[in-house]
Formats: C-alpha cells, sequence, structure tokens
C-alpha cells in the first residue's frame, strides 16, 4: 500500500493542481468586470480611429446664450486684418471668462483656491459619467439632482469612478440656440434650469472624491439660487465646475473618459473650454 500510495499520489495532486488552474480560469473568464472599472483606451487606438471622439463643446457667435449680468457681454468677433489688405487673415474676440462651454475654477467662489492656470494638469483628463435627468427636467424646470438620483444611478451602472467627472445631462441643451428660452427667466428676471443639489455635491465630494462636475446649463446651481450653494460646496473642495456642456445625451452612462482643455489664463476665475469624450468604438 506505501508503494503505491507513493507512486500514485505525484499523479494525483499534479491532476488536482490542473483542475485547480483550469477552473480558475473558467471562473476568471466568466467573472463579470468590476462595476468601478473603466476600459481604457489608448492613444494609438484614437490615432488608428479605433476609438470615438466626441465633441462636447458648442460653438461661439454673438447670438450664443450668456449670463444676464450687468457688466455681461455677448460675444464678439471682429477682423483686425485681411488677405486683400494686409496679406493675412486675422480676427480679434471678446467675451467673459465664464461664456459658452467653460470651467469654473476653484477660486471662482471661494478665497484662496486655485485659479485657472493653477489646476493641475492631471486632474483634466479624467474618468466620466453621466447622470441623465432629462425626463426630470422636463416636468420641473427648477429640479434638482438629490443624493437618491445617484444612488439609484449606481445600482443599475455600478460605483461612480473616484477621481471622476460627473456630467449632468438636464436635456437643456436642446435650447442652445435661443438665448431667452435657455436662460427661461420669469417676469421677476428670476432663471429657471435645472442642476445639482447642495446634497449630491456634498456627497460626490465626499463620498466618491471626484475631480468635479459637469451641466448642459447656464450654472452647476439650478437657476432659480441665489446662494450658489452647489458652487460653493465644489469650489471650496478645491474641484471645479463645467458649464454649459454640449451632446450628453450623445454619450453612455459610463466608460468614458473626458479631456478638459480651458485656455490657460494667469489668475483667471475661469475660461472658454474644449471638452472631448473618448470612449471605446461600438461598431465600424
Amino acid at each position: 500500500m506505501s508503494s503505491l500510495r507513493q507512486r500514485y499520489l505525484p499523479l494525483f495532486l499534479r491532476a488536482m493542481g490542473w483542475w485547480l488552474i483550469a477552473t480558475g480560469i473558467t471562473s476568471a473568464q466568466n467573472r463579470p468586470a468590476p462595476v468601478d472599472s473603466v476600459q481604457a483606451v489608448t492613444l494609438g487606438q484614437l490615432a488608428a480611429g479605433e476609438a470615438e471622439l466626441l465633441d462636447l463643446t458648442h460653438s461661439l457667435d454673438e447670438k450664443s446664450p450668456f449670463w444676464p449680468g450687468d457688466d455681461y457681454q455677448p460675444f464678439e468677433l471682429k477682423t483686425i486684418a485681411t488677405l486683400e489688405k494686409n496679406g493675412v487673415s486675422s480676427k480679434a474676440f471678446s467675451m467673459p471668462e465664464h461664456f459658452g462651454t467653460h470651467i469654473d475654477a476653484p477660486c471662482h467662489f471661494e478665497r484662496g483656491q486655485l485659479t485657472l492656470d493653477e489646476i493641475a494638469s492631471e486632474d483634466l483628463f479624467a474618468p466620466g459619467v453621466v447622470v441623465d435627468i432629462s425626463l426630470k427636467g422636463e416636468s420641473d424646470a427648477d429640479y434638482r439632482l438629490t443624493v437618491a438620483d445617484l444612488t439609484d444611478w449606481e445600482t443599475i451602472h455600478g460605483p461612480i469612478p473616484r477621481r471622476a467627472i460627473v456630467l449632468l445631462n438636464t436635456g437643456w441643451a436642446r435650447f442652445w440656440k435661443s438665448n431667452v428660452r435657455y436662460r427661461n427667466q420669469d417676469a421677476q428676471g428670476r432663471m429657471h434650469f435645472p442642476g445639482f443639489s447642495a446634497e449630491a455635491a456634498s456627497w460626490l465630494i465626499k463620498e466618491r472624491n471626484i475631480r468635479g462636475i459637469g451641466i448642459d446649463t447656464l450654472s452647476i446651481d439650478y437657476g432659480p439660487s441665489k446662494d450658489f450653494t452647489v458652487h460653493h460646496q465644489i469650489n471650496g473642495a478645491g474641484r471645479y465646475g463645467l458649464e454649459n456642456v454640449a451632446n450628453l445625451d450623445q454619450l453612455p452612462a459610463r466608460n468614458f473618459f473626458l479631456i478638459v482643455a480651458p485656455i490657460k489664463i494667469t489668475s483667471g476665475t475661469g475660461g472658454p473650454t474644449r471638452m472631448f469624450a473618448i470612449q471605446p468604438r461600438t461598431s465600424k
């Protein structure tokens, strides 16, 4: 019996080892990907056309909507040189910092926070998610994103990645071509459009450690706001806001990356921003 055990035990252990390896591989293949993961896209894939690039930026002209403040002016573009007269074509533009698709630097609402040029470059590249409240915004122009909305989103899509940028699709971008409709002011001059709630902003900062938030309206605060609590929450935590973001209805709920490329103004409180979403190509 001892000789048989010595002869066959190594074979048995070897067979068990191969079985464990094989079942481990099978279970790993069948195991769902972690819900907090984001599918990586390389620059090589992007250059080769194997990834999709979506522009999230509105084009600017003199009809573009802007904040109705006393010293806010519409976008202006004028010609300062022509090919016929100067041998070169050149124009000059003027606009407020917070105009069109733009970024609110942390110093926008809080003292001692980073100015636009001080935001770290790595914080302008991040995984993104889109929370869609367009149906709620359609029935209630003053709707504010709640913590329950966020936890409901996570029940379906998985946890919001840490250090992500959370974008809110309110459906308001459909009014971009009309300054009057986009502002949606009542007889007292109060604007009405959806936004984040202070509770949701605080939860995203404390529970998900986000880099920033963005929205497709004039403000991350909802239209009637007078105290701008969301701005104070976000900027006070050293985070930034993105406003008037375009094409959010064309993005999936998650699994894309964002490139946020604002103009670099020394001591700026914000500035016009070109934004792109990068995601795996779903079809060729």
